[in-house]
């Protein structure tokens, strides 16, 4: 019995000090929130590095790699992506959202002057006679008519209502006889400056307005600040259909910003990520909020200040150095002086604050660049960010060295030539029509060129299909020269627009300890075909690893 029960002390012995060895590495797992595997992970980092798999806790990546890290990591939930491509979520440098009012129609899915007029019937019929109607978003080349609605086309449909209605781009309007009326404006009211009140050939005003469309916007009741905030809500939370996490949207006034505020303090609110633009107003206007700016966290803040150089492509208006096609010696307009221009632009670069200005035209373009670097000269900043929205006209080689020289970086919207290709086509020829919305020489040059869509549309793949392509609406393909490849295109949308924010520390890529927003597309948009880019489905969005968005 002795011997028996020395053997089992000792058994026993052994088996406790068993019990208290580590076990084998393989037996044990790091805990994780999610990890989305078989798939193609593309980290967009700069390699450009591809993965199988993808770990994510607390909001951030952990590690990228291939199925061995599910026997490394213990995830609350584990995804198969059976074999879909996840990106980096997209990031919007440059689009415009805001809270629509219960007058407002949405006009964007329009595809005829007969479908505006019966969305201005209903509208008219709910909120009853001389109530006024706005609404935004059509565009003569979407519409079956082939040509602008005129104030006639909104005067049938709503006889006893004002209407005014935004083109697609912001840079014009129709509006009927009543709203016409209203604003005290008839066939012999001058243009206002800086705008255009479009005629027919008998110089009778027919309803359009460029530019300055506020001479009858301004008489547009205000909205309830409750309608605003819930449609605001609404709108930014559609964008995580179309996959994307983070914006800047470009023209936010100061007194605005108390709503994306308090909207963002909800809790459990599911959004994008978004920086807003101050528009520059003048020194009283913006004082209110400058020691505010750059506030905020990486959900909300107060990003650039926004500065409107010159008009847009939709009226058109943008400053050219040579006169519109067929139109005189019409060259467009600066939105303001030259000379205020410059000194507003000096005084915001030497109050240290970063710009995104407004530069459409190659004339506008030259003289903000012109500007920014006298002012980089007489007052060097390092790392300072500013940059050009838009740079929709091609300019000089000199101006686009000396971009590179400075630092001065652009957000652009390839989509443009997709879907402005008619008043491309309209108001420019030659060479300047071809380089349209150039991608190609500015990045040649070494400029950081970020892709954005300024809402025209703002789906991201429409403007990753016209970088790469470089097609309009009718398949005509515009400066092939000009073109970038599916990767380029991919981190313009990403991570170039996280540089411009100055977050690219923390996000537009997907690599360990970044944030994990994330997109699941439907097809491997690195090997499809460029023409069925725009097919591609957003199967899933993440942001910071929550599931926001299923198709």
């Amino acid at each position: 019995m002795k011997n028996l029960s020395s053997a089992f002390l000792i058994s026993t012995l052994v088996a406790a000090l068993a019990a208290c060895q580590p076990a084998e590495e393989s037996e044990i797992k790091i805990p994780a929130d999610l990890i989305l595997s078989n798939g193609k992970v593309v980290s967009v980092d700069e390699e450009f590095s591809i993965h199988s798999t993808i770990v994510v806790s607390d909001g951030k990546v952990v590690e990228l790699g291939d199925a061995s890290l599910l026997n490394k990591y213990e995830a609350v939930t584990v995804r198969d992506l059976d074999g879909k491509t996840l990106i980096p979520g997209f990031i919007d440098s440059h689009t415009h959202i805001s809270g629509d009012p219960q007058r407002y129609i949405n006009l964007s899915e329009i595809t005829s002057i007969a479908e505006m007029q019966d969305l201005i019937r209903a509208k008219a019929e709910e909120l009853g006679a001389g109530e006024w109607i706005t609404g935004y978003g059509w565009s003569e080349d979407e519409l079956t008519e082939g040509r602008k609605p005129l104030r006639g086309d909104l005067d049938i449909a709503a006889p006893r209502n004002p209407v005014t209605l935004t083109r697609a781009g912001g840079h014009s309007a129709v509006v009927s006889t009543s709203a016409l009326g209203l604003a005290e404006i008839n066939n012999n009211t001058p243009d206002p400056e800086g705008g255009v009140i479009e005629r027919d050939e008998n110089g009778v005003a027919n309803g359009i307005i460029r530019e300055r469309q506020n001479i009858v916007g301004r008489l547009v009741p205000d909205s309830t600040y409750e309608e605003l905030l819930a449609s605001l809500e609404i709108n930014l939370g559609n964008l995580l259909a179309k996959g994307i996490t983070s914006i800047t949207d470009a023209s936010t006034a100061p007194d605005e910003y108390a709503m994306w505020e308090e909207l963002y303090a909800k809790p459990d609110v599911k959004l994008p990520r978004s920086a807003v633009q101050f528009q520059w107003f003048d020194p009283e206007g913006i004082s209110e909020v400058k020691e505010r700016v750059g506030d905020g966290n990486e959900f909300l803040r107060i990003g650039p200040i926004k500065v409107f150089a010159d008009g847009g492509f939709t009226g058109p208006a943008a400053f050219t150095k040579e006169p519109y096609l067929n139109q005189g010696d019409y060259r467009g307009y600066l939105n303001m002086p030259a000379e205020e221009l410059v000194a507003h632009i000096n005084e915001i670069h030497d109050a240290g604050w970063q710009m995104g200005v407004h530069a459409i035209g190659d004339a506008a373009i030259e003289l903000v660049v012109d500007t920014l670097a006298d002012a980089l000269t007489r007052n060097p900043r390092e790392d300072h960010r500013t940059y050009l929205n838009h740079f929709s006209m091609r300019p000089s080689d000199e101006t686009m060295e000396t971009m590179a020289e400075h630092g001065i970086h652009i957000t652009q919207q390839p989509n443009f030539t997709y879907t402005l290709e008619g008043r491309y086509v309209a108001n420019l020829d030659g060479w300047r029509l071809e380089h349209n919305n150039p991608l190609r020489s500015p990045m040649d040059h070494g400029i950081h060129v970020a892709i954005s869509s300024d809402i025209l549309p703002i789906g991201p793949l429409v403007g990753i299909y016209a970088a790469v392509t470089r097609k309009g609406m009718s398949g005509r393909v515009f400066g092939a020269d000009e073109a970038i490849s599916i990767e380029e295109a991919i981190a313009g949308y990403t991570i170039k627009g996280a540089y411009l924010g100055f977050e690219e520390d923390i996000k537009g890529s997907l690599e360990p300890g970044k944030l994990a927003d994330m997109v699941v597309l439907s097809d491997d948009i690195l090997t499809i075909d460029p023409e069925e880019i725009m097919d591609i489905e957003i199967e899933q969005t993440y942001v910071g690893g929550e599931l926001v968005y299923q198709k």
